[in-house]
C-alpha cells in the first residue's frame, strides 16, 4: 500500500520533504519476520534500499520458517510469534553473513527446531538486569502523526502479533502503550524517559516536565524505582541557563541531554548548534552541574551529560554542510579532560551511518573493510587513550538496531572497538525505543552476538562472552546502574515490586512479545 497523498503526508510526516516522500512507501509490503528484512526509518531520516545481505536473510528467514513451522503443526506466522522462531531468524542471520566464518549469533539451530528449548532458554536469561537509559514516546498534545501509520504497517505486516487487526491511533504512541511495551514486552527492567526538542517546539516529543510526571507516575505505582528521566538542555535559547537552576530544584532530573546538532528534528531550522568543548557557552553550565552534585547528593546521575552525535551521513551532510562539525565527536575529548567530575555520555555511540540512501551500515561495513575505522565510533573509541581521560560513555541507541538489521559485523566491531578504547565499563544499554518497537529483540540480539574470530584478529578485539556473562551483563545493565546510582539493593527490590507482578500475570496470560523495530521503507526495496 502506498502512502497516503502528499497533502496528508505533509500533515502527518512533516519532518521529510515531499521530495522524500514519494521515495517512500509503508513497511507493510515487508515479510513478516522477527528480524526486520530491510532498513526502516522513523519520520527522521530516509531507510536505505533492502542490501543483498538482506534478500537473502529474508529467502533463508521464509525457507526455515515453513520448515519448522510445518514441523511444530502451526501457520509460519505463529511460529516467529515463539522464542524458536526468534532463534530461526538468528540462524538465518549467521546463515546470510556468516557462511565461510565463525557465527556472528550464538544460536543452536535446535532452539529453532523445539520450542521447549527455546522457551528454556528465554526463561533463563528473563531475570538478567536490563537497565535502558534511551527511551521515548509522544506527548498528548503532539502533531506528529507518522509514528501512528507506522504502527498500522507493523500490525499488517504481522510483525508484532499484539498490532494485528488493531486499528492504531496516536495513544498507541503515548504513556499508557510506552509502559507496556517497555515492561511488560521486554525484560527491560528500568528505563529512563528521554526526549528531543526542535525550534518550533510543537514538535519537541516531551517537554521536561511531562518526563518528570511519567516517571513519578511510575514509581509512584510501582512502589520501586523503575523510571528515571532526562531534562534537556538548550545552550543558546533565551534563558536557558536560568532554566537548569530552576529544572533542577523543581523537576528533580536524573541527568540531562542536548543536542549539539542544535534541532535534529527540523534541521533546517537549527539556529543554536554548540560544540561540547565551548569554553564560553558550556563551561558554566557544566559548572552549575558540579554544584548541583554537591546540592542535590541523592540524584548522582546529575553527573551525566547526555548528548546526541552522530546519524549524520554524508547524504544528510549534502543538505546541511554547515552542521557537520556539531555532529562529529571532535569536541568531546577536550571538555572531557577539563570536566573530570562530570560523565560525558554519547549517544548513538557517534554512528554516522544510520540515514540512507548514502548512509547505512553496509556503507559502513565498506568504510570499515577500506580504512579499518567506522565513522565516528572509532574516533569515539580513541578519546580515551588520546586525551587521557575515563569519563567518556558509549550509548548504543537506535545505532545497534539499525546495524543488526543491515550488516551485523558492523555491530559487533562497533561493540568490539568500543570495549577495546572505552572499556566494557564504559559501553551503556540504550534502545531508542518506542520508534523501533518493543526493544526486546535488540536484547536477545546482544545476548546472542560474539564477535566473528577473523574481525577480532583484524581489529585486535576479544570476544564479548556468554549472554550472561560479565561484558554483556555490564552492558545491558550494570554500567548504567553503576553512572546513575541504583544499587544492587534497590535492584533486588524489583523483583516484587507492582511491575513484577503484572508482568507475571501478562505472561501468565499469553501476552505476545513484540521483538520488532518497524517503519517506512524505500519503495522497489
Amino acid at each position: 500500500m502506498e502512502l497516503r497523498p502528499t497533502a496528508e503526508r505533509e500533515i502527518a510526516m512533516s519532518l521529510l520533504t515531499p521530495e522524500e516522500l514519494e521515495k517512500l512507501t509503508g513497511a507493510e509490503t515487508l515479510f513478516r519476520s522477527p528480524i526486520p528484512v530491510q532498513s526502516l526509518s522513523s519520520d527522521e531520516f530516509m531507510p536505505g534500499p533492502q542490501t543483498p545481505g538482506q534478500r537473502e536473510f529474508e529467502a533463508r528467514v521464509k525457507d526455515i520458517g515453513a520448515r519448522l513451522a510445518k514441523k511444530n503443526r502451526m501457520s509460519r506466522r505463529n511460529f516467529f510469534k515463539t522464542a524458536g522462531g526468534m532463534a530461526a531468524a538468528f540462524v538465518a542471520m549467521n546463515e546470510t553473513y556468516a557462511k565461510n566464518s565463525a557465527p556472528v549469533y550464538d544460536v543452536n539451530p535446535a532452539e529453532a527446531a523445539n520450542l521447549d528449548l527455546a522457551q528454556a532458554r528465554a526463561d533463563g536469561l528473563k531475570d538478567q538486569f536490563v537497565m535502558d537509559m534511551h527511551t521515548h514516546f509522544l506527548r498528548d498534545d503532539t502533531p506528529v502523526r507518522a509514528f501512528v501509520a507506522q504502527r498500522e504497517t507493523v500490525g499488517k505486516a504481522g510483525w508484532n502479533p499484539l498490532l494485528v487487526g488493531k486499528p492504531q491511533t496516536i495513544d498507541d504512541l503515548k504513556f499508557p502503550n510506552y509502559f507496556k511495551e517497555i515492561f511488560l514486552d521486554s525484560d527491560t527492567k528500568v528505563a529512563c524517559i528521554s526526549g528531543s526538542y526542535s525550534v518550533d517546539q510543537k514538535f519537541s516529543f516531551l517537554t521536561n516536565d511531562m518526563k518528570r510526571d511519567a516517571r513519578e507516575k511510575i514509581n509512584k505505582e510501582s512502589g520501586t524505582r523503575r523510571m528515571f528521566s532526562h531534562a534537556i538542555f538548550t545552550p543558546g535559547w533565551p534563558g536557558w541557563m536560568d532554566k537548569i537552576d530552576e529544572e533542577n530544584e523543581t523537576l528533580k532530573p536524573d541527568s540531562w541531554k542536548g543536542y549539539t546538532i542544535g534541532d535534529n528534528t527540523n534541521k533546517h531550522l537549527s539556529k543554536f548548534p554548540f560544540r561540547l568543548d565551548d569554553e564560553k557557552i558550556m563551561y558554566p553550565f557544566y559548572e552549575k552541574l558540579t554544584k548541583a552534585m554537591a546540592k542535590y547528593p541523592d540524584r548522582p546521575g546529575l553527573k551525566n551529560v547526555c548528548i546526541h552525535k552522530g546519524l549524520f551521513p554524508p547524504s544528510v551532510e549534502a543538505n546541511f554542510p554547515h552542521l557537520l562539525g556539531y555532529c562529529n565527536v571532535a569536541d568531546v575529548g577536550k571538555a572531557a579532560k577539563d570536566w573530570p567530575q562530570l560523565n560525558f555520555v554519547i549517544y548513538h555511540s557517534a554512528y554516522r551511518w544510520v540515514a540512507g540512501p548514502g548512509g547505512t551500515a553496509a556503507n559502513a561495513w565498506d568504510q570499515l573493510q577500506r580504512t579499518g575505522r567506522v565513522d565516528w565510533v572509532t574516533d569515539l573509541a580513541h578519546i580515551p587513550s588520546q586525551f587521557g581521560v575515563n569519563n567518556v560513555y558509549a550509548d548504543l541507541g537506535q545505532i545497534f538496531a539499525h546495524s543488526n538489521m543491515a550488516e551485523p559485523r558492523v555491530a559487533a566491531y562497533m561493540l568490539g572497538v568500543m570495549i577495546a578504547g572505552m572499556g566494557a565499563d564504559h559501553v551503556v544499554w540504550g534502545t531508542d525505543a518506542l520508534w523501533t518497537g518493543a526493544p526486546q529483540w535488540q536484547i536477545e540480539a546482544l545476548r546472542r552476538m560474539e564477535i566473528p574470530e577473523e574481525i577480532q584478529k583484524r581489529y585486535g578485539l576479544a570476544p564479548m562472552g556468554p549472554a550472561n556473562g560479565p561484558v554483556k551483563r555490564a552492558i545491558l545493565g550494570e554500567n548504567n546502574a553503576r553512572i546513575y546510582g541504583f544499587s544492587p539493593a534497590k535492584r533486588a527490590e524489583l523483583a516484587n515490586d507492582k511491575v513484577a507482578h503484572y508482568k507475571r500475570l501478562y505472561d501468565e496470560q499469553g501476552g505476545d512479545r513484540s521483538n520488532l523495530a518497524y517503519g517506512y521503507v524505500l519503495k522497489n526495496g
